[in-house]
């Protein structure tokens, strides 16, 4: 049996290349301070992409598991923390003696064909990846003397993973870029998480430093993204030192994300589970995963999942903001992308094909797009939520959104009661007619980037007298502006403890005999319409497809300006009406639409 040989260590080929003319490099920006890195000029290749493929993939895609709405990824720091989902999960099905260290020999890539996934990535449209090199458990994708025993070299898979996508991902013709986990869970330097913020400096000097450049000085990735800075300044991390060596390193190519630390102020910004619609003149570029969760989750529903609409809907709105996107994908231990999540980025990639023309190179218009309220209505059996960075469900966006339960309270004894609200952001309870707990105002302000930090809820009590058997009326009001969201409305009594309102004490009408919960109704605005522009023409891109007219909130056009259907031969005829730019569409086909989920109607002879 004659086996393929496999791509080992390209990266310290590259690096022995390329060693003789980086010696000739000017060290531009290796003393260089704050203000001259970040007046350094960004990659036209960047603004020019649009789309990026993320990729976290490591030990903890063997387990696999977390909360629904939890990071795969973080699953050694619930077992640090004693979280019993995933403790009891991995004694169940593991042994009492595993520890997450056991897991890396089942990692073994048996699947991985990086020529496979470069391939993947090619069709979605994408112009970069970003692997995770090493996530915050410290496990490496490339043979780092800095991790002897827990790189993917030693133990595992045997192979430099990093090394070998590199050289894929390249061929393809798109650009590589690399995750790179700044501090480490449970480092003999540093633990972090553990050990105070401050007792870093060894662990950065001895250890992070070292690593960061074996990696960076080994594979040159075009684009770096730093990750788990936020309890330590730039000047710990050494951030300024680091970036103005890479910058000198890669060259002209070279990007940063904004993940470096407090007082960086550097780098393109990172959202992430946002709306898509950041308001910055700053390069920028949504982050997420196609569900809840980055690495890998096995226990994530299908409801979690993007659609293939939704994708292109999210990816669209990115770039009428001015941004971009970069769509996560958790492959599984043996290295193979799950195909739902190859589904996704395939459906994406033909999608930009097709309208290519008002995505890649694109710019935003002065007007992004059009909004309109939208709203979802049902019956919720109690408020208890955590939605971490998440729409309360379709149509309903991420970010902005509002709620309001209402309905009747009844319990069956009599007796003074303490009713409490936690919120993040703003809350009030309303209780027969009576404002009991206004928490509306809130103060704490989370950062686009600020994933992983502590959630900002604050909580707030009132105490009332309750008669049994009595439906008292009920109001609860809630708001959301941004990133994290959650809520929930618990009480206690002298014969109770405290704990969530259940269902049984919840009415959405008062002549039913059993407690069905409250009646909800959550309303946001919803982007249905989208504009960019690209070498001179304006493209609106409409989520909806309209019965006879598209109707576009622009100013008066000229009487030159000729509009058609991406994909559609001929023009379509138009008139100027009450403000409104109205296409007539009723004469277009089915089978003329090249596209679905979102269609681009090119606006030519306007700007």
């Amino acid at each position: 049996m004659v086996l393929k040989p496999k791509k080992i260590l390209p990266g310290i080929c590259l690096l022995l290349m390329l060693s003789v003319s980086s010696v000739r490099l000017l060290a531009q920006y290796a003393t260089a301070d704050w203000d001259s890195l970040r007046q350094r000029p960004y990659p036209e290749w960047f603004s020019e992409a649009k789309l990026g493929v993320f990729i976290h993939w490591g030990v903890y895609s063997v387990p696999a598991y977390g909360g629904a709405e939890s990071y795969g990824e973080w699953f050694l720091r619930g077992l640090q923390t004693g979280n019993a989902l995933r403790t009891d999960f991995m004694k169940k099905n593991y042994g009492e003696n595993f520890t997450y260290r056991d897991f890396a020999p089942l990692f073994k890539a048996e699947l991985f064909d990086s020529d496979e996934w470069a391939e993947i990535f090619k069709q979605s449209g994408a112009g970069y990846i970003v692997l995770v090199s090493k996530h915050h458990d410290g496990y490496c994708l490339w043979p780092s003397k800095y991790a002897p025993g827990w790189n993917s070299v030693e133990v595992g898979p045997n192979r430099d993973l990093v090394g070998e996508l590199a050289t894929s991902v390249r061929e393809k013709g798109l650009k590589f870029g690399l995750y790179y986990s700044l501090p480490e869970w449970d480092h003999p330097l540093h633990a972090w998480y553990s050990d105070p913020p401050d007792s870093i400096g060894n662990y950065v000097t001895q250890h992070m430093i070292p690593q960061f450049k074996e990696l960076v000085g080994t594979y040159r990735p075009e684009l770096l993204f730093t990750d788990g800075e936020w309890f330590n300044s730039a000047e710990q991390w050494h951030a300024q030192e680091l970036i103005g060596w890479y910058y000198d390193l890669v060259g002209e190519n070279a990007i940063v994300n904004d993940r470096w630390g407090h007082g960086a102020d550097i780098g393109f910004l990172t959202p992430e589970y946002s709306s898509g619609g950041l308001k910055t003149d700053r390069p920028w570029a949504e982050v997420r995963g196609l569900g809840r969760s980055f690495g890998l989750n096995r226990n994530e529903k299908l409801s979690a999942y993007m659609s293939s609409t939704d994708l292109i809907h999210l990816f669209v709105r990115t770039v009428a903001n001015g941004g971009g996107l970069i769509i996560n994908v958790g492959p599984g231990a043996d290295g193979q992308i799950p195909l739902l999540q190859q589904e996704r980025l395939r459906d994406l990639g033909k999608w930009i094909n097709i309208n290519q023309e008002a995505i890649q190179g694109a710019s935003a218009h002065k007007i992004t797009g059009q909004e309109k309220l939208v709203s979802l209505k049902r019956i919720d059996p109690r408020i208890d939520f955590d939605w971490v960075r998440n729409t309360p469900g379709y149509p309903v966006v991420e970010d902005g959104f509002t709620a309001t339960w209402t309905g009747f309270l009844k319990t069956d004894i009599s007796e003074e009661v303490t009713f409490s609200v936690s919120a993040d952001d703003g809350v009030r309870v309303y209780l027969d007619g009576k404002l009991l707990l206004d928490q509306w105002e809130t103060s704490a302000e989370e950062k686009n980037s600020e994933a992983m930090r502590n959630v900002q809820s604050t909580k707030k009590d009132g105490k009332v007298n309750i008669l049994a058997d009595k439906f008292y009326p009920i109001k609860v009001e809630y708001h959301e502006k941004h990133q994290n969201a959650s809520v929930s409305l618990s009480w206690e009594g002298n014969s109770f403890e405290r704990q969530i309102i259940a269902r049984q004490n919840l009415f959405s009408d008062s002549l039913l005999t059993t407690g069905n919960g409250l009646n909800a109704e959550y309303t946001s605005m919803r982007q249905h319409i989208a504009f960019t522009a690209n070498k001179g023409n304006l493209y609106a891109i409409t989520f909806e497809w309209p019965e006879q007219f598209l109707e576009l909130q622009l100013t008066v056009p000229q009487t030159e300006t000729k509009i058609s259907l991406i994909g559609r031969d001929g023009y379509l005829p138009w008139t100027y009406e009450e403000n409104k730019l109205k296409i007539d569409i009723s004469g277009i086909k089915f089978s003329e639409m090249k596209s679905c989920s979102a269609w681009t109607f090119k606006i030519e002879n306007y700007l």
